[in-house]
């Protein structure tokens, strides 16, 4: 009998709607044996599997010898109305994030998925999608083995918080999706943009540098 593979998953971002989801699918895979989430707050979960650090991303000393293992998962963010300003909201999407990255690059971990945006794009003119774009070229800079970049269209699942804009946008994503050219882009579960990530390490592209696009998300199952 062979000795069994252990596998270390990583996941930033672990109190979100893709990232709780993550969480749980990680938890229920045999793939892997533990699952390390980096968090502000507890996640309020018991499970052998679970390591759970509650850290401060200001200083990063008390933690970055943790970023050790097989896999990163980052699904890290919030809103401009929650951060309360551009600067407080490009501080955490941007800077926490990336440093959290390149510490796991650093520390030898050799892959990484990070739930990135469909607008993605340093040419942007939109403060979020030029936000995106530009932390998509960077953690590319960083040398991963693998890195995948998910773009999921506009999400859907249970919040702790009601974006006006979001659920507006999923009712009328709802309503267009028969049409031909938009179906692509109709809104996609928290649930199904996780099962997308854990799907992309177990089925490596051939490139080390890949993205997938809102549409090819929900054909990317076990």
């Amino acid at each position: 009998m062979k000795n069994k593979i252990l596998r270390t998953a990583l996941v930033l971002g672990a109190t979100g709607l893709v990232g709780s989801e993550l969480v749980k699918q990680l938890l229920d895979d045999d793939y892997y044996t533990k699952v390390k989430v980096f968090v502000r707050r507890s996640l309020g979960i018991s499970n052998p599997k679970l390591e759970e650090l509650i850290i401060d991303f200001d200083t990063p000393e008390l933690w970055a010898n943790e970023l050790l293992g097989d896999v990163i998962y980052s699904a890290f963010g919030t809103t401009l109305k929650k951060a309360g300003s551009k600067e407080a909201q490009y501080k955490i999407d941007y800077h926490y994030q990336y440093l959290v990255l390149r510490l796991a690059c650093e520390n030898a971990v050799p892959d990484c998925v990070v739930v990135s945006a469909p607008g993605a794009s340093i040419a942007s003119k939109f403060f979020y999608n030029k936000m995106k774009g530009e932390l998509d070229r960077d953690v590319a800079k960083l040398g991963f083995d693998r890195l995948v970049l998910i773009k999921p269209s506009v999400l859907w699942g249970k919040r702790d918080e009601t974006r006006f804009g979001e659920s507006f946008g999923i009712v009328l994503g709802n309503l267009l999706s028969w049409i031909p050219g938009i179906r692509k882009y109709r809104p996609i579960r928290g649930a199904t943009v996780a099962q997308a990530m854990i799907y992309a390490i177990k089925n490596p592209a051939d490139h080390s540098i890949v993205q997938y696009t809102a549409d090819q998300l929900f054909e990317m199952k076990a």
